[in-house]
């Protein structure tokens, strides 16, 4: 019978409450075993718990359990099984799983290929904050592919991922500032997101704030770009 315990005093305790049935600490365990967090790393064993979780169906578990099947962890690569698990959490509102279904139906993996899927699922786990959905639907919303083309859609998005440090999301919104596409046009606030991408090993912002600064007769240095910056730009309302 499940017992619904959240925390646990000692690894032993943990145990004792997965074994006696309680999904969320079978997840957890799952998860020790996958990150080797206090045991040995141990894929079979992670599956194991993470499975008997995922059967009661707990969203985070169903997930976990996902990406062991797209990576091969623990079991066989199967990118359907993946789906199906990703798919289970994602009905439940995961937005990881939300993503991570989006990205199986962008790459046709377990899935037939379907980007209106992709875009779907994408923007569900975006709404709940996820950063990497968030930057892939602002590729889609600048692209114009499934959905209109509207940059100040894109810039939303990538701006939601850009304050949480997706680099691509940085620079992409870098250059939406610099070509003045879906946002009024402004090269302070450019170098400013290129700057903090290009901190992060972007090397397409590195090129693009070079080509920048190549087209300066006086070179600054990110921090007094930064520094002399207006400020961040808050995502527009949907």
């Amino acid at each position: 019978m499940a017992t619904n315990q959240t925390s646990w005093q000692s690894f032993e305790e943990l145990r004792q409450a997965a074994e006696s049935g309680d999904a969320a600490s079978q997840c957890y365990l799952g998860i020790c075993y996958q990150t080797g967090q206090g045991v040995a790393l141990d894929y079979a064993e992670a599956v194991k718990w993470l499975r008997r979780a995922a059967e009661q169906n707990d969203a985070s578990a169903q997930c976990y359990l996902g990406v062991c099947y797209q990576a091969g962890l623990g079991v066989p690569q199967e990118f359907g099984e993946a789906a199906k698990w990703f798919r289970e959490a994602a009905e439940q509102g995961d937005p990881a799983a939300q993503f991570n279904l989006g990205v199986l139906y962008e790459t046709g993996q377990g899935v037939t290929q379907n980007y209106a899927e992709a875009v779907k699922w994408y923007h569900a786990a975006a709404e709940r904050g996820e950063p990497q959905a968030q930057f892939n639907l602002g590729v889609f919303y600048e692209t114009g592919q499934v959905v209109p083309q509207d940059y100040a859609e894109a810039v939303k998005w990538y701006t939601a991922a850009a304050e949480q440090d997706i680099s691509p999301a940085q620079c992409n919104l870098g250059l939406c500032y610099q070509t003045g596409r879906g946002v009024e046009q402004s090269d302070a606030q450019a170098v400013k997101w290129f700057c903090r991408a290009a901190k992060q090993g972007d090397k397409t912002a590195q090129h693009n704030l070079g080509l920048y600064y190549a087209s300066l007769e006086t070179k600054a240095p990110c921090e007094a770009t930064e520094a002399e910056a207006p400020a961040e730009a808050s995502p527009e309302a949907s």
